[in-house]
């Protein structure tokens, strides 16, 4: 397929336009193709291991992720579809589901398991679902009544209860919101819309943003889940009042989110499913698809189009055009025991925007800079504990993270790189064990084994901070604050209750050497010894190259002690040294006196506390575009 020709008049910044988008999509589909079973009913893409849910679930996630890309290639296209995809998909529907029920179906290569033995199916489902909701008048109306029948039979399960308390609930929803189209099961249908969203909205905290089930859980699964899917149900339903309800907080979610894309087009990669990559442009797409949004037209393209550049021009998709199981490349330390070797197409959620016309203006209008390119900033993420701080210079995103857990309070250790880190940016890390941990703050035990951070309590922040405490051991307690000014954070540490003479151990962000790769820095300030080591922390998402990351060390001087370091990742060539960027002093034992490189001052009160009064602090403005 050829390539289209770049437009850098109409797209400044990527080149690409719908055009880049519609190949794109083919290119993928067409991929995937060799790798049908005979009747279509399955793609059983190839790959390192199967996932929990096994060989014959892997297959069903092959094809329902790739024909909700399908769907959307051909519904922006209006129906047309020079590639014939959705024929195949026609096919596989009849062919999967007559599996389930015919003798020997365990033997059956194109069939799909039931969602009663399959809890896995369920996710499949929605995409199914999705996918037919989307094509309706092109592949639904056409099908057979005997197909759409045994389709309807086999999706009718996934209205029950989520059997899983997260994102799951809206699996159901999107499963209910297409039986409705259809007449089917409406009744049943609206019950599970009412109970999906019912609970759904206990995790909503406000500002645009949930947790993906109780236990603080912030992540990328606000873009491609949580928003996404009760904004794109009450769109095609024409649900003005679920519109109007949630088109608001995608509002004012984005004002968050367009802030975690780098000028390179990556996003922040933090939390869990990274494998989805570019499925993190689903919201703005969203936002501009119902009117919800704070980003301007040109703006909207720009992220997505710089996102999915991104990951196509860094080897997202191997010699064979299959998407792997990573971040660039493959990447085994990604791969969640749920993710088979058909995950990484819920990615195909990014190619929502093929959904507007041609002649809309977030195809039509010049593509706009990301804030990430406008301005340096520091921002807190509404009720999160996240902060996040981009400078225009180099385009790079950081995301501080005093707030956003895996585990609830009292589980277990909770150390999952992709929530228990202090920081992300977007050319770092993070290490996977049983490398040392990047941007970590630890005690260390007599062997240097270092603590786990643990949950995150978040604690009262400010415009320019973010704090937390957690406890690393029983009976110990540590207050920290991450201050951001320009490309320099001091991360400041109080340590309460420790056994005298504990060493403790910050480390920064971990880089590999080579041109292109950004600059870390660590300075200690106080608590710690002069001497900054580099430790070896192994590859990254970022790529094979090996990294290394640098480590301050000190130790408790009694049951209150202080420890605070200077810290910069910075793409700028030849930056200054992380010591020239502030100057601290302590002031009152535990408190912080800091003047910045610009006559900026700022103060970090005792315990970490911030001297602001009372909350909220530095709430952003949700109302108007900030850009």
């Amino acid at each position: 397929m050829p390539t289209p020709p770049e437009d850098r008049e109409l797209s400044p910044y990527t080149g690409w336009t719908r055009a880049h988008w519609e190949e794109a999509a083919d290119r993928l589909l067409l991929a995937v193709r060799p790798y049908a079973s005979p009747r279509g009913g399955r793609i059983d893409l190839p790959g390192p291991r199967p996932s929990w849910s096994g060989a014959r679930s892997d297959g069903l996630e092959g094809f329902a992720r790739t024909f909700l890309l399908a769907a959307l290639r051909v519904a922006g296209a209006r129906g047309e579809d020079p590639h014939g995809h959705l024929d195949r998909y026609a096919a596989g529907l009849a062919a999967g589901t007559a599996g389930t029920s015919a003798p020997g179906a365990g033997h059956d290569p194109d069939a799909w398991p039931l969602i009663a033995d399959t809890r896995q199916a369920i996710v499949e489902s929605a995409s199914i679902a999705l996918a037919l909701r989307l094509t309706r008048p092109w592949l639904w109306d056409r099908l057979t009544d005997r197909t759409r029948h045994r389709v309807a039979d086999w999706l009718r399960p996934a209205l029950a209860p989520s059997p899983v308390d997260n994102n799951w609930w809206l699996f159901g929803l999107t499963v209910a919101g297409f039986l409705q189209d259809t007449g089917d099961g409406t009744g049943r249908a609206a019950a599970t819309v009412d109970r999906s969203l019912a609970r759904i909205e206990e995790w909503y905290l406000g500002a645009g943003w949930y947790s993906d089930g109780d236990n603080r859980a912030f992540d990328h699964y606000n873009s491609w889940a949580l928003h996404l899917y009760p904004v794109l149900h009450a769109h095609l339903a024409g649900d003005r009042a679920l519109l109007d309800r949630y088109g608001p907080r995608l509002r004012a979610h984005l004002a968050d989110h367009a802030r975690l894309f780098d000028a390179t087009g990556a996003p922040v990669p933090y939390g869990r499913s990274l494998i989805y990559r570019f499925a993190a442009a689903a919201a703005p797409w969203l936002g501009t698809l119902t009117g919800h949004t704070p980003l301007t037209p040109g703006a909207t393209r720009r992220l997505a189009s710089g996102s999915l550049r991104y990951f196509l021009d860094r080897g997202a998709t191997d010699t064979r055009g299959l998407l792997t199981l990573g971040w660039h490349g493959p990447h085994a330390p990604l791969v969640q025991p749920y993710s088979g070797p058909g995950s990484p197409y819920w990615a195909s959620k990014g190619f929502l925007g093929l959904l507007l016309p041609a002649d809309h203006p977030a195809w039509t209008d010049p593509e706009e800079p990301l804030p990430a390119e406008r301005a340096d900033s520091v921002r807190p993420l509404g009720p999160t504990g996240l902060l996040v701080q981009t400078t225009a210079a180099d385009g790079l995103v950081r995301l501080h993270n005093h707030g956003s857990n895996h585990v609830a309070a009292g589980g277990e250790d909770g150390d999952d790189p992709g929530y228990s880190r202090f920081a992300y940016a977007t050319r770092t890390g993070p290490t996977a064990p049983p490398d040392p941990a990047d941007n970590h703050f630890a005690l260390l035990g007599p062997d240097g084994t270092a603590t786990h951070r643990g949950p995150a309590e978040p604690l009262a922040g400010g415009p320019d901070r973010a704090v937390s405490a957690h406890t690393p051991l029983p009976g110990v307690r540590v207050v920290s604050t991450t201050l951001a000014h320009g490309r320099a954070e001091l991360r400041v540490h109080l340590v309460l209750d420790a056994p005298e003479g504990t060493p403790v151990r910050q480390t920064g962000w971990a880089t590999a050497e080579g041109p292109g790769a950004p600059v870390s820095q660590l300075h200690p300030v106080h608590g710690y010894g002069p001497e900054v080591t580099d430790l070896a922390t192994g590859h990254t998402l970022q790529g094979p190259a090996p990294t290394r990351t640098p480590a301050v060390h000190g130790t408790t001087s009694g049951p209150v002690a202080l420890f605070a370091a200077l810290v910069s990742l910075t793409g700028e060539p030849g930056p200054a040294p992380a010591a020239t960027l502030a100057e601290v002093r302590v002031v009152d034992g535990t408190g912080l006196h800091v003047r910045w490189w610009d006559g900026t001052v700022s103060r970090v009160a005792a315990a970490g506390e911030p001297p602001y009064g009372e909350p909220p602090y530095g709430e952003p403005p949700y109302g108007e575009p900030p850009y």
